[in-house]
């Protein structure tokens, strides 16, 4: 009897067919073992060429497509969906966009802006922020972004150096107007988000907006000419001592707004925004990722440990942004059950150490961490597209083709980068530390900063590698890896970061300079251990026969400088140590820190228990250590 394989026989593969096998085999074996990040690379290289490439069309067809365009097509095509939740209240997109209409008419009435005037915004995390923003952009104006925090002396020069029409100031910070008004230019014209005012020549905004129409104001006044024009100043820390207004275009709002959408962000998620709107990482990665991808955002007025979570739950947050403190405060809390229940899946921001990076992910479960680098005036940008936990991103030759940037040598005692006997700069081996420069052309251009052309051009470097070539200063030290992944390693000049905050350190040294007693400050940051970037030193020199006064410096620190910049330690010396170029000598100080069992000169803490600095001891040293005395 023939069984069932002489009836039906399995037909036989041709011998070549093995052969293939065990080569696709082989080559998925090597590719794993020498090119084990290709897929991810080309699929997140992919992503950028495809933006890269809607944005050319637009231009060959001759049409300039801003992200307040395609808000208001949003408003159109999905007019009932949640845009902003705000404290329990439900913003929609036509909710926004009528509101911004009626915001835009009031000052089309009551002002007389053109297109291209510059409006400054001193407001806190509120809905009315993103409504005047976006009112103000549809006349076509430029709008400041003001950081609350800053005071007094520093506010002032911020309104100036962006020459406003007009300052808009929120409900809640009043205050802060009342300080400023009476040294505030005369040409400026104010208004407050308020019913009724009681101070003489402020205009109130709100008993306004509810007499507007809603219509919306003609298309020519919003209409971009180009994606390079101006469009918002968002203020970064200035190594001359005072913020600068970077020049924020509509090109630069496009990539950040492109961000989340990179990093797997889709329609239906809902964005927890915790981060304050002054800030690019908020407005622009933020709100406008939210309007790039049609999402809902719920916007917190402040940050709030023990609150996160918990609204997560009750908004089903999807996407959180954060900074690296925000995530080490969350891993402070006190363990709670159920800390995994919740539905977040992407968390998108920088400065996150490795520990907390891995203590958040054994905590709260699998949420996928999403590095990325940039700074807000510059043209470059990193993304940690695969999760390598501590890298700010990763490049290869094909983005290096997108965005020439380069590490070069730097001299820490000299302060500048280090050229060769032909006066070319030279670049770092891989692992070792560079400062990060990025090329300034057509594609990657760099806006610079208003007010001050000498800070724009402090920021570039001519004739880096051979004649006529210009690169972008970021002023930050990094270091790439053999497998190509970048990792920020320090800043260079006098800026630290604290808080999530760039200080800078000649601002802080001003401030102490001015109290009578003081012959000298010298500010550096100083490292902390469980703490994201550096805290704040003030070596100082007193005046002959003066002593220090450390109740007035208390008050003279906290009243002209945000919480963040008041140095939290101080080191009274008898000397500076100068460089040889004559700048303070800053390296030995921050390497010895505020340790008193090993510095002779008086130190002192910055208590904010007692709001006061007081004499820093072992036990209270120690005490900071264990993190047992809150900073």
């Amino acid at each position: 009897m023939r069984g069932w394989d002489d009836l039906f026989p399995l037909p036989v593969p041709p011998s070549w067919v093995p052969a293939a096998a065990v080569g696709i085999l082989s080559l998925h074996f090597v590719q794993k073992l020498l090119f084990p990040y290709f897929w991810a690379d080309l699929r997140y290289l992919l992503k950028v060429m495809t933006y890269g490439l809607r944005m050319e069309m637009y231009r060959l067809q001759g049409r300039v497509v801003t992200v307040l365009d395609k808000f208001v097509k949003l408003a159109e095509k999905q007019p009932h969906k949640p845009f902003l939740i705000y404290e329990g209240t439900v913003h929609t997109y036509r909710d926004v966009d009528r509101r911004s209409n009626r915001i835009a008419q009031v000052f089309l009435q009551h002002e007389a802006l053109k297109k291209g005037d510059t409006v400054a915004l001193l407001m806190g995390n509120e809905p009315d922020f993103i409504h005047v923003w976006f009112g103000l952009a549809k006349l076509g104006c430029v709008v400041a972004f003001l950081n609350f925090n800053v005071r007094f002396r520093s506010l002032l020069h911020c309104v100036s150096s962006c020459e406003p029409k007009i300052l808009v100031v929120g409900a809640d910070l009043l205050g802060t107007l009342e300080e400023i008004l009476p040294k505030l230019q005369k040409d400026v014209s104010v208004w407050i988000m308020a019913k009724d005012s009681t101070f003489p020549s402020v205009h109130t905004l709100l008993d306004k907006i509810e007499a507007a129409s809603e219509d919306p104001v003609p298309v020519n006044r919003c209409s971009a000419n180009s994606l390079k024009s101006a469009v918002l100043y968002i203020f970064t820390s200035g190594t001359t001592g005072l913020p600068k207004a970077a020049v924020i275009s509509h090109l630069q709002i496009l990539k950040g707004a492109a961000g989340l959408w990179a990093f797997g962000a889709t329609s239906e998620d809902i964005v927890y925004i915790t981060l304050p709107l002054y800030h690019s990482a908020a407005s622009l990665l933020g709100i406008g990722g939210c309007i790039e991808l049609g999402a809902t955002c719920v916007l917190k007025k402040k940050f709030s440990a023990s609150q996160f979570w918990s609204d997560c739950r009750k908004y089903n947050v999807t996407v959180i942004q954060y900074i690296g403190e925000l995530c080490r405060y969350l891993c402070n809390q006190p363990v709670k059950e159920g800390e995994k229940n919740h539905k977040v899946r992407l968390a998108v921001g920088n400065g996150v150490r490795n520990d907390v990076w891995r203590e958040f992910l054994d905590r709260f479960g699998a949420v996928k961490i999403c590095e990325f680098y940039g700074a807000t005036e510059g043209n470059i940008c990193f993304m940690n597209h695969t999760g390598k936990i501590g890298s700010v991103g990763r490049t290869n030759f094909f983005y290096k083709l997108f965005f020439p940037f380069d590490l070069i040598k730097y001299d820490f005692q000299k302060d500048e980068p280090i050229r060769n006997k032909h006066g070319w700069c030279e670049k770092v081996k891989k692992g070792e530390a560079g400062l990060l420069i990025s090329k300034v052309n057509a594609k990657n251009p760099f806006f610079g900063y208003a007010g001050n052309k000498r800070h724009t051009e402090k920021k570039l470097l001519c004739e880096v590698f051979k004649k006529g070539d210009l690169y972008f200063n970021t002023g930050d030290l990094m270091v790439q890896d053999h497998d190509n992944f970048l990792y920020f390693w320090d800043r260079i000049g006098d800026t630290f970061r604290w808080k999530g905050e760039n200080v800078a350190t000649t601002e802080v040294s001003d401030v102490i300079a001015m109290l009578d007693f003081i012959q000298e400050a010298n500010v550096y940051g100083v490292s902390v251990p469980d703490h994201e970037g550096k805290a704040g030193m003030a070596s100082l020199i007193l005046k002959h026969n003066a002593s220090l006064d450390l109740e007035r410096t208390y008050k003279q620190v906290v009243t002209y400088l945000p919480s963040y910049a008041c140095p939290l330690f101080l080191r009274v010396q008898e000397k500076m140590e100068m460089t040889g170029t004559f700048k303070q000598q800053k390296f030995r100080l921050v390497d010895e820190g505020f340790n008193p069992s090993t510095i002779t000169d008086p130190l002192y803490f910055l208590d904010n228990s007692k709001k006061a600095y007081v004499l820093l001891t072992k036990e209270l040293h120690e005490m900071i250590l264990s993190g047992k005395m809150k900073l």
